[in-house]
């Protein structure tokens, strides 16, 4: 038997006659009514890639390690969201991470609002770089928040490489100036999903000859800037 507190973490009531259903009216599908307490409120989900990344500051808060990689991030994301069934529970997702580029510099925290998949390159079949062939996703996915306290509005690349020299080089002629490894994954699977996403990247190196040696040195020292820039700025109501 499911137990009270567990069918009241889901979130909605799922309609198969529960003896412990928490809605009100009971076993109506989709009903997110607490009995005495109205409607579910929804929440922010914070993810992040690494564990490292973030040094054990977020205990306080709802957060999904995806590992590396965009089909991780992808995965790991859908996943979440499915174990919801319909009614997924979040008014907002917040991606943080660690990114490289030329333009930021190092230890700034850049908010993203636009995408692009930068290692994309179907150029062979007549599409353009970045673009998926047969998929009507525009280039640079541009994502909506009402909640950015930054507001720089970066454009995020990213790819299943770690960027060090000629490569950014290009990229950034292309279509970007700050470059990660999940990003564009979330933002699509967020848009798919109609749910509002923003990312906070924190600049640990130039993604020049030296990223490697720079990422390593750098990678947890963000978390607290993004604490006190970002998630001390939250709403109550997220």
């Amino acid at each position: 038997m499911l137990s009270k507190e567990f069918l009241t973490e889901r979130g909605y009531c799922c309609g198969h006659g529960c003896l412990m259903c928490p809605y009100e009216p009971k076993h109506t599908k989709g009903n997110t009514n607490l009995m005495g307490y109205g409607n579910v409120n929804k929440k922010t989900l914070i993810v992040c890639a690494l564990e490292v990344e973030t040094q054990g500051q977020l205990d306080d808060y709802e957060v999904l390690y995806t590992g590396v990689g965009k089909v991780n991030a992808t995965y790991k994301l859908t996943q979440k969201f499915g174990k919801h069934g319909s009614f997924v529970p979040y008014d907002l997702v917040i991606n943080y991470g660690t990114a490289g580029s030329n333009k930021y510099k190092q230890g700034e925290l850049v908010d993203c609002t636009r995408f692009a998949q930068r290692d994309m390159d179907a150029t062979g079949l007549d599409f353009e770089m970045g673009q998926t062939p047969f998929d009507d996703t525009p280039i640079i996915i541009e994502t909506k928040s009402d909640f950015n306290p930054i507001g720089k509005n970066g454009l995020c690349g990213s790819g299943d490489n770690f960027m060090t020299g000629l490569k950014y080089a290009w990229f950034k002629r292309q279509i970007g100036n700050i470059v990660d490894m999940e990003a564009y994954a979330l933002a699509k699977v967020c848009n798919l999903y109609d749910i509002p996403f923003i990312s906070f990247k924190y600049i640990t190196d130039g993604a020049d000859g030296d990223a490697g040696i720079d990422w390593k040195e750098n990678v947890g020292k963000g978390i607290v800037k993004f604490k006190e820039k970002v998630l001390d700025k939250l709403p109550k109501s997220l």
